[in-house]
């Protein structure tokens, strides 16, 4: 039995997450045809990650245990012939048995997209947000710097199930920048709560709305209750672009 980590990006925009789900087309799904078309099996899949309907990965990592002898830099083209365009593998390497594609990772960065125009982009339909009224990102910026350091995330986290125990997340990196029209929040971490990236970037507009100060973010993370964030931000400005082990 051999355990392959595969390197993936996609375009979230025809799927409802990663996730196997009953009546709902998922990446895993169209991943794990491709994977059986190509040997044979659905193999053993553990992903780095659960990524919401709608969401886009630049870099997704999930760990396969096979017992195909296909050699792993042929994997890629492999699988790409199956897959759909919107899907694509970018590499295939072989790691040793214990590892595991969530448990092995030692952080992530995302980003939130935001088109800032006026006038809506149409080829970024699904891709970024749009907000038309003027965004101060140096403001922002200020706002997300008070998100950097180990805290417990429980007022930005949409709590259900699946989250339980220890809330307390390290953000290593927590930035807004402008390019030209398009507005990105970057946020890094050893890991992140379910929804944590999307309330993040909604309490950054409620900065921008003037309905919260920047200073205002460390009692929103000390208050531990999600009533006192912002929003939800909507699932298609969000990337999941690096995955660190």
């Amino acid at each position: 039995m051999r355990n392959l980590l595969f390197t993936i990006t996609y375009d979230g925009t025809n799927y409802h997450g990663w996730q196997i789900q009953e009546n709902a087309l998922t990446v895993q799904e169209v991943f794990q045809n491709a994977f059986k078309k190509v040997t044979g099996d659905r193999g053993d899949m553990k992903a780095c990650s659960r990524t919401d309907a709608g969401v886009h990965a630049r870099e997704f990592c999930v760990s396969v245990k096979t017992e195909s002898k296909i050699l792993p830099e042929r994997f890629s083209a492999a699988m790409n012939h199956w897959l759909p365009e919107d899907i694509a593998v970018r590499g295939c390497k072989e790691v040793p048995p214990d590892f595991h594609a969530r448990y092995s990772c030692k952080g992530k960065e995302y980003s939130y997209e935001i088109w800032n125009n006026p006038i809506r982009e149409p080829f970024l339909r699904g891709r970024a947000l749009h907000y038309w009224y003027p965004i101060d990102e140096k403001k922002l910026n200020e706002a997300a710097g008070y998100y950097v350091g180990a805290h417990d995330f429980t007022s930005f986290c949409t709590l259900d199930r699946r989250e339980t125990g220890d809330m307390t997340r390290t953000v290593t990196k927590a930035k807004v920048e402008r390019r030209g029209d398009m507005v990105a929040f970057t946020v890094a971490a050893d890991g992140f709560l379910y929804n944590m990236v999307r309330i993040m970037a909604g309490t950054l507009l409620k900065v921008q709305e003037g309905k919260l100060m920047p200073g205002d973010i460390p009692g929103i993370i000390g208050a531990r209750d999600r009533a006192k964030a912002g929003p939800t931000a909507p699932a298609p400005g969000l990337y999941l672009n690096k995955v660190f082990y």
